[in-house]
Formats: C-alpha cells, sequence, structure tokens
C-alpha cells in the first residue's frame, strides 16, 4: 500500500497538510487489515450473491468487487486519513491481491515446511465440517486428455514432465499403453471408461434419423442423455458410485458431489445441479481470483505471441488461431485446470472415496499447435506441476491416497483435408452427389471440450447451428466430421441404407470417396454381406472377413477390424462411415475438422492413450495381454477401487465383465 501511495496521484494515505512517517505506516497497516479481514469475510458472501452470473463474468468482476472492498476499508479506517478515486482503488485492490498470492506461492515453492502447514490447516478445517472417513486407502484418477503414450514417454525423456519421471524412478508407477475404439475421443472414451459402455457412440457427432437430431458429445443435452442410455444398458450408476467426486468431466459417473460436469450443465439449478459449483467455490477466495484472472490474460497475450510467431514463420501444417480461441485456450489451460485441480485439492482433504477428474489443457493448445509442439511441450510441463500439487495434497488428506493419471485417447499430427485438396469432405460428398460444389471451401466446425466448457460457464448452447435437422423429400446429405473421421447421413431415407440403395440414388458417390488420396477406407452397410469396407480400386472386403493385415485395413494396424466390425453393430451407425488417409511412417492424418493434431477415427497415435497405475495395484492386464476398449478399462478401474477395501476373492473374467 505504500509503494501505491507513493506511485498513484489518486491513493492518498496522509491528510493534506501531511503527516509522520509512523502515521502514514500506521494508515497503511489498518487499511491493510480492514482490507484483508473484508476480503476473508465478505467476499464469500458476495460469491455466493453471485451464483447467477456466468463463470467468467465474474471473472472480470473479481477487480471491481475487489476495489470496493478497499474502498470500505478505506472508509472504517479509524486514522481518516486515507483515501481513493474508484478506478485507482480498483488497480490497487487488483495488485495487493496478486501480490499476497504470489508472495503465498513463492513460500510454497521455496519453503516446504510453511506449505505444509497451509495444507495442515486447510485439511484441518475441512475435517471438521465432514464426517469421519475410514482408513482405507481412496483413489484419485486424473485425465490428462489428449496425451498420447507416445507424448507422455517423449515428455519424461525430454525432462518436461520430473513428477512422473520421479514414479518411474521410484517404481512406485507402472505404465500400460491400451487401445482406443474405433471413435478415438472424448466423449466415447469416458462414457465407456465412468459409466462401462460406449454402445452407440460411432463418433464425436452423429445423425439419428428417428429423432431428426445430430447428437453431440460435447453438447450437454447429447451428454445427458448418453449418459442416461449407458447407466439404462449396464443398469448400474457408475464407477463414482460410492462417496465418488466427478470434476471437469463429460459425465458424472454417478458421482454424489460434481463441478464443471457438463450433462448435467442444463438443468435447473438446485441441490442435484453442482454443475458450476467449482468456479465459484475457487473464486470465493479473491487471491485464486485476481491470480487467475492475471494468468488468464497473460495466456491471452502469450498465444497472440505464439500464433503470430508461426504466421510470420509460414510454419505448415498451421489452422487458423484467431477470433476467440486464445480466451478459449486461457480458460482451458488457466481456469479450467485451476478449478479443477483445486477441486480435486478439496475432495482429498475431506477424503472421498474415488475422484475422476479432467484436465483438458493439452489437448485444446494440441489441437491448434500441434501434438509435439513446443506449445503444447509447455502445457505438460504445468500439467506435471498440478500432479506435484495434487500428491502434495494428498500428504494431508485424513486416507492414504493412490493416484492414477490416464488418458482417453492421443492425438495424430496432420495437416487438414481442406489445406491439402482445397475442398472439405463436404464438397467432396456434393461432388460425388451430383450436387453444387461452392467454389471456396468453408471450414468445418471444430468441436472440443475446452470449448464445451466455456460455453457451458456462460450458459450458451455448447453446439453451433444444425442442432435440428428437418429433412424433406429431396434433402441433402448430412456430413459431420469428427476429426479424421467423417459421417455420411442421408436424412430422408428412415433406416441406413445399404451399399445397393446409395449406387442406384448416386451412383457416382462411393466410387468418388473410395478413390480420393485423401481417405483411407468407407464402411457401408451391404443387403448382400451385411456391411463391407471400401477402399482404392475397387476394393471391398466384407466385415466379417475384414483381416488387419491386408486390403484397406492394412496400414491401420492389429486390432481395426475388430473396431470397425463394432461399430457397424451400432443402431446409430451413419448411411457411409469414412476414415481418413494414413501414413504409417510419419503417423500423419488428414482432419476433416481445423486441426492439425486431430483425433477420432483411426491412425497413428490417436488411438493409443496410456494408464499410469501404482503397483499397489493389480496389473492392469496379465504379461502378453492388451488393453483393448474403454469398456474394458472401467473393469480395470472398478477392480482397483475393490482392492482398495482389502483382499478380496479372485473372480473370474466372466464375473469381473457382469460386474
Amino acid at each position: 500500500m505504500l509503494v501505491l501511495a507513493g506511485i498513484l496521484p489518486d491513493f492518498q494515505l496522509q491528510s493534506p497538510d501531511g503527516d509522520s512517517a509512523t502515521r502514514i505506516a500506521v494508515t497503511a497497516a489498518l487499511g491493510a487489515g480492514a482490507f484483508g479481514v473484508l476480503s476473508a469475510v465478505v467476499w464469500p458472501l458476495l460469491v455466493r450473491l453471485l451464483l447467477l452470473v456466468p463463470a467468467l463474468v465474474l471473472g472480470l468482476l473479481v477487480f471491481f468487487l475487489n476495489g470496493s472492498l478497499l474502498l470500505v476499508a478505506l472508509r472504517i479506517n479509524p486514522s481518516g486519513q486515507s483515501e481513493a478515486a474508484p478506478e485507482t482503488a480498483v488497480i490497487v485492490a487488483a495488485v495487493m491481491s496478486a501480490v499476497a498470492s504470489a508472495t503465498g506461492g513463492a513460500l510454497a515453492v521455496r519453503d516446504d515446511d510453511a506449505y505444509r502447514r497451509r495444507l495442515s490447516r486447510l485439511a484441518t478445517r475441512r475435517r471438521r465440517s465432514h464426517p469421519p472417513c475410514p482408513a482405507v486407502p481412496g483413489t484419485v484418477f486424473l485425465q490428462l486428455d489428449g496425451v498420447g503414450h507416445d507424448v507422455l514417454t517423449a515428455a519424461v525423456d525430454k525432462g518436461l514432465m520430473p513428477t512422473v519421471a520421479r514414479w518411474f524412478q521410484d517404481s512406485t508407477h507402472r505404465l500400460t499403453p491400451w487401445r482406443t475404439d474405433w471413435s478415438s475421443q472424448t466423449g466415447a472414451s469416458q462414457l465407456g471408461i465412468l459409466h462401462g459402455s460406449n454402445f452407440d457412440v460411432p463418433a464425436f457427432r452423429w445423425y439419428e434419423k428417428e429423432h431428426r437430431e445430430v447428437m453431440v458429445c460435447n453438447r450437454p443435452t447429447s451428454a445427458a442423455e448418453l449418459q442416461r442410455r449407458a447407466v439404462e444398458r449396464t443398469a448400474d450408476g457408475g464407477l463414482l458410485t460410492l462417496d465418488g467426486a466427478s470434476r471437469g468431466n463429460l459425465f458424472s459417473g454417478g458421482a454424489d458431489e460434481q463441478a464443471l460436469v457438463l450433462s448435467i450443465a442444463t438443468r435447473r439449478r438446485g441441490r442435484e445441479n453442482r454443475s458450476r459449483a467449482g468456479y465459484f467455490a475457487y473464486f470465493s477466495d479473491p487471491a485464486n481470483a485476481v491470480r487467475t484472472a492475471l494468468s488468464f490474460f497473460a495466456e491471452v497475450v502469450r498465444e497472440i505471441g505464439q500464433s503470430s510467431t508461426a504466421r510470420l514463420r509460414k510454419q505448415r501444417p498451421r489452422v487458423n488461431r484467431g477470433g476467440l480461441y486464445p480466451f478459449v485456450r486461457a480458460f482451458a489451460t488457466v481456469v479450467e485446470r485451476d478449478v479443477v485441480v483445486a477441486a480435486v485439492m478439496g475432495d482429498l482433504l475431506v477424503g472421498r472415496s474415488a475422484v475422476y477428474a479432467d484436465l483438458v489443457a493439452y489437448d485444446e493448445v494440441a489441437h491448434h499447435s500441434g501434438p509435439h509442439s513446443r506449445d503444447a511441450e509447455k502445457v505438460l510441463q504445468r500439467l506435471d506441476r498440478a500432479l506435484a500439487l495434487i500428491e502434495k495434497a494428498a500428504e494431508h488428506a485424513p486416507r492414504p491416497y493412490r493416484i492414477v493419471v490416464l488418458s482417453d485417447h492421443g492425438q495424430s499430427p496432420g495437416e487438414t483435408f481442406r489445406a491439402r485438396y482445397g475442398l472439405t469432405l463436404g464438397d467432396l460428398v456434393r461432388a460425388g452427389c451430383g450436387l453444387p460444389v461452392p467454389r471456396r471451401a468453408e471450414r468445418t466446425h471444430s468441436g472440443t471440450e475446452a470449448r464445451a466448457a466455456v460455453r457451458a460457464a456462460l450458459r450458451r448452447p455448447v453446439e453451433e447451428g444444425g442442432e435440428k435437422h428437418r429433412p424433406t423429400r429431396h434433402s441433402e446429405p448430412i456430413v459431420l466430421a469428427s476429426g479424421n473421421l467423417g459421417l455420411i447421413s442421408f436424412p430422408d431415407v428412415p433406416h441406413r441404407m445399404t451399399k445397393e440403395e446409395i449406387d442406384a440414388r448416386y451412383p457416382a458417390l462411393l466410387t468418388t470417396l473410395a478413390n480420393h488420396p485423401g481417405v483411407g477406407f468407407l464402411l457401408v452397410r451391404s443387403a448382400a454381406h451385411g456391411g463391407v469396407v471400401l477402399g482404392a480400386y475397387g476394393a471391398e472386403v466384407p466385415v466379417e472377413r475384414l483381416d488387419g493385415d491386408a486390403g484397406p485395413l492394412a496400414v491401420f494396424g492389429a486390432g481395426a477390424a475388430d473396431a470397425i466390425r463394432r461399430t457397424h453393430s451400432f443402431p446409430h451407425t451413419a448411411d457411409v462411415m469414412v476414415n481418413s488417409w494414413y501414413d504409417p511412417e510419419d503417423g500423419e492424418v488428414l482432419a476433416f475438422e481445423e486441426q492439425i493434431g486431430s483425433h477420432g477415427g483411426l491412425g497413428g497415435a490417436q488411438g493409443r492413450p496410456f494408464l499410469l497405475s501404482p503397483v499397489d495395484f493389480s496389473a492392469p492386464v496379465g504379461e502378453g495381454e492388451e488393453l483393448v476398449g474403454a469398456e474394458a478399462v472401467h473393469r480395470v478401474l472398478r477392480r482397483w477401487i475393490r482392492e482398495a477395501d482389502g483382499p478380496q476373492v479372485p473372480v473370474t473374467e466372466e464375473e469381473e465383465k457382469a460386474a
């Protein structure tokens, strides 16, 4: 306060006639003390009164609310010598909170004892308001969204993730790769992991003919419906039904405690809807609010600088990173990360049995900067620090905790389909159908978890236009993109069309698609064979006879045939499923969306995430076996939660699947 009073002309701590240095110091001390008390007592009440304000708006109000508290503090100052203009009060309050936050952070980093004392005090306060928990270990599942097995191992080798490297060196954790389903994206993977079933989720977005609606995994209404279907299919609430907490996820997992969970974001606020409660729990601390707000704007500036540098250097591949993207990135890498980490720490300090949290920062940056870019590596460093912070908090929890780190998918690099060929998948479909093609290809909308979280925080619809399709007799095909997976549906035909029906209506369509150099293969239903995979030069293989070692799937590796057969069995698989070209030498794919790091289909690192688990748990799979599919991961995590209660009677594989 003394320094600011000397710098800012509209901020005074002495009377017009002047005061002694001692009196000025006393005035500053009293003013700072009053401001601190008001921040600790009044600030949480103000935040509670603003529950109806969107989270990002609250972040902007932080500065003005802080300034108002400072004006009150100066007004009640017993010395009566202090005053400040309203706009100056905003600056002074922000600087004071930032300095307090930075000082606390420095102490936490440089003095382990001070940091432990702070955590211990926080843990003691939390335990006073919660019943005692059992002494059996709890489990924390931390999902690093989009971080593939290859990215994690490379980051450890480069020294970017020292916390993970220490776990390896101390032999406390084991690393297990696993293979996703054909739909290698968060909606399918997380639904399977949390609820045990991702049946009938063919992609990130798809068209359901009977409802005449596009389902989108990151739309709250769609997420709620997908969760309902999974619970109905499994007859089970989910992985977190027993004293669990779900933080920053698309789905709840059956948890009682939910914050920033998309599947409940559309409900009216009440005791059963705490989707956005995590924001207010975090922002109730003014130091948190100011620190996050300043970091948010710093990240916006950082992204603008990095994208400008990439544009000036004419880096390739490159996608547009203007518009609102800098703010979306800052939200994912700063706001959501800070809020989710704080929520997880709170869960640990009250001793919840199981916690599952999703950190989406890397996935968002890798989509636009590339999965192996320097921008993405910086995010990995910050995520490692978040892991260290959670690990430190676990030391002060009322029960021991085992930390499991996993990912839902990886990302495959490569330029976009539009950048390479000058047209979108939709343009190619229109050409194959004999429909007019626009002279200039328009960008395909790119949907990510971070954008969904931003829109939910702002209480805005999560998906772009076209949520409802009312087909007519002459309706055009609906073309949707999910990374490097494309879906084509004909809305005026109530059933899934066969190859024979498509050929009769659009004789050139399937040939045009299958022979295009940017397309790897097609999946269509066949009246004669039940289903066929089509490739270039007339390749046509019935689904039942698919072989990953030959034909159109040869370059896609082991498991591709099984993944395609499973998706073919889904009721809502599109009339035509299109998987892009894939180069096995450099791992590149061609995204049908505007992303240079993509996922959603088959090809490369996108289908190979990781599972990093404590060695105290049983091995995820037997020696020489492979962990395949999100549903299999769910069974492993559920087994580990049971193991935390003590020695268990071994179960057969059939009993485990039934569970």
